[in-house]
């Protein structure tokens, strides 16, 4: 049941010093217990080609930081990123290669596969995105529910993750469209897309796309 919301159907984690932290996790917001401790001992122990640019900020080659962009430690920032101006990293923030941090784009207890896109306005609060996942201009992660109970994610099953703080858990591919907000806990599958300004809760199953008329394969889509 729901196997297609567990780390290893989400995920093909190439960042080799992330490998051992994802091949140990079932569910995908196992991945944020312990972030900062993982963060904070992968600087300690440092990584090849990667360079201390500030304390507790640990940046890869060819990543390029624009002089407004603000990281606050732990972070570790993978090669080949673009942090453009404005963007705001608010500490326990890892990231793989060739990822875009925009402007105004504010992550917080985050994990970024490699080439994740946030380039325009976004908030990505306690998340985790897989490789090359999307994200429009102006999208919301949210991680913080009204009441402020626990998190459950809603798939198949209901799963209770025992954090008050837990975001979306984008799989490898996933696209999300223009001013949607993603309600805590929600989980977007491997090659999924959701269509511009959805309220999206719960669980988009692999290869489907999110429209204001209900879901649908992507491969059987015409107009997507």
């Amino acid at each position: 049941m729901d196997k297609h919301i567990e780390v290893s159907e989400l995920y093909s984690c190439n960042v080799e010093y992330l490998a051992e932290h994802f091949s140990g996790k079932k569910y995908p917001w196992e991945l944020l217990s312990g972030l900062r401790e993982l963060i904070e001992g992968l600087i300690e122990e440092g990584i090849e080609g990667f360079e201390l640019v500030d304390t507790g900020v640990l940046v890869g080659e060819g990543t390029v930081i624009s002089p407004t962009a603000v990281i606050e430690p732990p972070a570790i920032i993978g090669k080949n990123c673009v942090l453009r101006p404005g963007a705001y990293i608010r500490g326990c923030v890892v990231t793989g290669e060739g990822c875009v941090i925009g402007n105004s784009t504010e992550i917080k207890g985050a994990i970024l596969l490699d080439k994740v896109q946030a380039p325009h306005y976004n908030y990505i609060g306690d998340s985790v995105l897989g490789n090359g996942a999307h994200l429009g201009a102006g999208v919301i992660l949210s991680n913080l529910k009204g009441d402020k109970k626990e998190v459950v994610v809603h798939a198949e099953a209901d799963y209770p993750t025992g954090r008050r703080k837990l975001g979306a858990m984008l799989g490898d591919g996933a696209d999300i469209g223009c001013g949607s907000v993603l309600n805590p806990g929600t989980v977007i599958c491997r090659g999924s897309r959701v269509y511009p300004l959805q309220s999206v809760r719960g669980c988009l199953v692999p290869d489907s796309i999110l429209k204001p008329t209900g879901v649908f394969p992507i491969k059987n889509d015409k107009d997507n």
